[in-house]
């Protein structure tokens, strides 16, 4: 028997309705052909003219992405029964494809089909971070939920932190902010510290998840970590963009010969520096701080002693509109790595942007290549770990190109 539907409806143009069919979750402001009388926040069901049901979504009244899809079964209620059941398929789902979900990604967006929502694991602390208006007033049931799921498998978890200082936010009407979530009704106080200790990869990294980049450290480059420590054995190793130095510390414990931590954030510099002292790897690892675009032109006027070249940048674009200028970045340092390396030296390069495709990556490697002069032997060719699910028709979900080739 079809369920009786009890959501306000939002009627889109037959644009919308490929996208949507297609697999892709958002309809956009011009797509809405007759708007929901519903509060910003509101679950609707999408609808095309004929009134054929597309699937149901957040409202966000405030955004160019009016609506974000999170389910398209029409006999779906979405009471706490619903919501546990999908967190519980997340988790279910991360304890499938990872070696260990100590520390992971434990929600991934509309990849995990929570528009908007981050949740990172960090040992005993989860940290969010909610870029949706919809999320945002089912927080108060999703939280606690997981909480309890997390618990209930025998995972100590003490403490949830927000972080959601993200300008992203303004966006949906919401403010930017962060502290700890509220979790008394589950016994759980606000715990005393922000920070906390990870172990991935066997590396050990000090996480601060009320003043670390995004939610306090970066978990998508997991398992391309290992195939650079596994590379790494016996080579000199420089590894640009170092951040929290975390390829520099699996390179070091990979067995490199001598390893060079490069970031333009002092910062970074210090934090990488305790990592190194903190893995009894300090002896073997230097922890500089310069600007990667001067430091390899400096490099090839002194002579390079590197034969393996890592480049982890931060995204050079977050808009579709920049993608060019960002290209000319990831040529020029990919460009200056190629010329350094000696014949037979190894190059890591990766970008972090989607909106700098695979295609648009692998072009510009391969001009990079015709003008330094070189051949790039490929190893090989991966993605972000898979607690950052790809979801087909959402090319979104798609943003890491992760490439190691030899150069020759």
């Amino acid at each position: 028997m079809k369920q009786q539907r009890i959501y306000p409806q939002a009627v889109v143009t037959p644009k919308a309705e490929r996208a949507l069919l297609s697999g892709h979750p958002w309809v956009y402001d011009t797509e809405v052909l007759r708007a929901p009388d519903a509060a910003n926040g509101s679950i609707v069901d999408v609808v095309n003219a004929k009134g054929r049901y597309l699937g149901s979504g957040f409202l966000s009244v405030h955004s160019k992405i009016r609506v974000r899809v999170f389910s398209r079964n029409a006999n779906d209620i979405f009471d706490e029964i619903f919501w546990r059941r999908r967190l519980s398929h997340a988790w279910e789902y991360r304890k499938t494809v990872l070696d260990g979900v100590s520390c992971c990604r434990v929600i991934f967006g509309e990849a995990d089909l929570f528009p908007g929502l981050t949740v990172d694991r960090f040992g005993p602390l989860l940290v969010t971070q909610t870029l949706c208006v919809g999320i945002e007033r089912l927080k108060g049931v999703l939280f606690p939920l997981l909480v309890q799921l997390l618990r209930g498998d025998g995972q100590e978890i003490t403490g949830l932190y927000e972080r959601n200082d993200a300008a992203l936010r303004v966006r949906e009407g919401l403010s930017e902010g962060k502290g700890w979530f509220d979790l008394s009704a589950l016994g759980l106080p606000a715990p005393e510290s922000c920070r906390t200790q990870i172990t991935e990869n066997g590396v050990r990294y000090e996480v601060d998840v009320e003043n670390g980049q995004k939610t306090g450290f970066f978990l998508d480059q997991r398992y391309n970590r290992q195939a650079v420590a596994r590379m790494a054995k016996g080579k000199t190793v420089l590894d640009c963009f170092t951040h929290t130095g975390s390829f520099a510390l699996n390179a070091a414990r990979g067995g490199a010969k001598r390893v060079t931590a490069v970031d333009v954030s002092a910062d970074a510099v210090d934090l990488a520096r305790r990592n190194a002292a903190l893995n009894g790897v300090a002896d073997k690892m230097d922890c500089v701080q310069a600007n990667v675009f001067e430091l390899l032109p400096q490099l090839a006027q002194s002579g390079s002693p590197y034969d393996f070249i890592i480049l982890d940048p931060p995204a050079f674009t977050k808009s579709r509109r920049t993608a060019q200028d960002a290209l000319r970045g990831y040529k020029e340092i990919n460009y200056r790595a190629m010329k350094l390396l000696p014949r037979g030296g190894y190059l890591a390069t990766c970008s972090c942007s989607h909106f700098v495709t695979d295609a648009m990556f692998r072009a510009m490697l391969a001009d990079a290549a015709h003008d330094a002069g070189v051949q790039l032997r490929q190893i090989e060719a991966r993605q972000q770990s898979p607690d950052h699910p790809v979801l087909w028709g959402v090319p979104e979900t798609e943003y890491l190109k992760f490439y190691l080739f030899q150069v020759f």
